[in-house]
């Protein structure tokens, strides 16, 4: 089946179904219409089902068919239990079917920061090009430790989720241009290798790795989250398998992008840890426990719901989400 053709030839029938799902006023003539235009739409749908499980044309005329079948049974879905089921299935087996690709960007990122550190480190005169010895002295000694103490807690705590959200969103809505991510990885691991070794040239390493531990495990996790999903949309397209490209790029972009919504609650998280946490003068161990503590939540949540939930058979896309929030307008 030319699912395009068929679509134009029916798209009309399906837009009037939509028209008349969505009027909330109607007279005896117009429930008549509602009911045998779900029916023809209902052919329609297991057409299409049949020549190809998952697509964007079904996904659109199933979300419509549902909205019209709440128009006549009564029965919406409860936007309580959508959301449970959001947070309890869909968005960890999201997350689970990256797992192994956050791995790998972990590792990647590590290398590089490593590598860009110890060669700035060894190299004579690469850390002068920096800054003068005065500036380089003033980063290490004041500027790195006072940038989590010089903003008053709730706005420096805001200021540092808005950023870290908006560079996880980004990593995801444009990793279909299978650049954008690669480039974004390797410029956080230079800059984390460049401070590395400038603070490493004024004695003050221990400072870096103490003052990034308690929030930095979540925080850098959470970006090669918004990383792995960025890369396996742009991958859903260069090696579709049997799907079209267009096919696997709705499907796979539909259930990567629940990532992104769960990465603002985990770096509003590592964002609080930052913000409330590090500045305290608490013994470091506590500190960086906190941090461990705040990741180890998110890795068994992603390792061990999220691979529970995927056993099962989800996708982890937001469907019944957005069929919750449909409900909650259609009435």
């Amino acid at each position: 089946m030319d699912l395009e053709a068929y679509a134009d030839v029916h798209r009309d029938r399906w837009q009037e179904l939509d028209r008349l799902a969505r009027r909330r006023h109607r007279s005896g003539a117009d429930v008549d219409a509602l009911v045998s235009a779900y029916q023809e739409a209902a052919t329609d749908l297991a057409r299409i089902r049949g020549a190809a499980p998952r697509t964007a044309t079904g996904d659109r005329l199933s979300l419509t068919l549902f909205r019209a079948r709440l128009r006549f049974t009564g029965t919406p879905v409860d936007p309580l239990s959508a959301v449970t089921t959001f947070f309890a299935v869909q968005l960890p087996a999201a997350l689970y079917r990256i797992r192994w690709t956050t791995i790998w960007v972990a590792i990647v990122t590590a290398a590089v920061a490593v590598v860009v550190g110890v060669w700035i480190s060894t190299t004579p005169g690469a850390v002068d090009s920096f800054g003068t010895p005065e500036a380089l002295r003033q980063y290490a000694t004041q500027d790195f430790v006072d940038y989590y103490s010089d903003h008053g807690l709730g706005a420096f705590t805001a200021q540092v989720w808005t950023n870290n959200a908006y560079i996880a969103a980004s990593m995801v809505a444009f990793g279909i241009t299978g650049l954008f991510v690669p480039y974004a990885i390797v410029q956080n691991a230079v800059g984390l290798g460049i401070s590395g070794a400038v603070m490493h040239s004024q004695g003050r390493l221990g400072d870096f790795f103490l003052y990034i531990a308690p929030h930095g495990q979540l925080e850098l996790y959470s970006i090669f989250l918004a990383a792995a999903a960025g890369l396996m949309i742009a991958w859903s397209w260069v090696a579709p398998g049997p799907r079209t490209r267009a096919q696997a790029l709705a499907e796979d972009g539909r259930a990567l992008i629940t990532v992104a919504v769960g990465l603002t609650l985990t770096l509003l998280l590592s964002g609080l840890v930052e913000g409330v946490v590090t500045r305290q003068p608490w013994p470091w161990p506590v500190k960086i426990g906190i941090g461990t503590v705040a990741l180890a939540v998110v890795l068994v949540y992603q390792w061990v719901v999220g691979g529970r939930a995927h056993r099962a058979g989800e996708r982890g896309d937001l469907e019944e989400f957005e069929r919750g929030a449909t409900a909650l307008t259609a009435g």
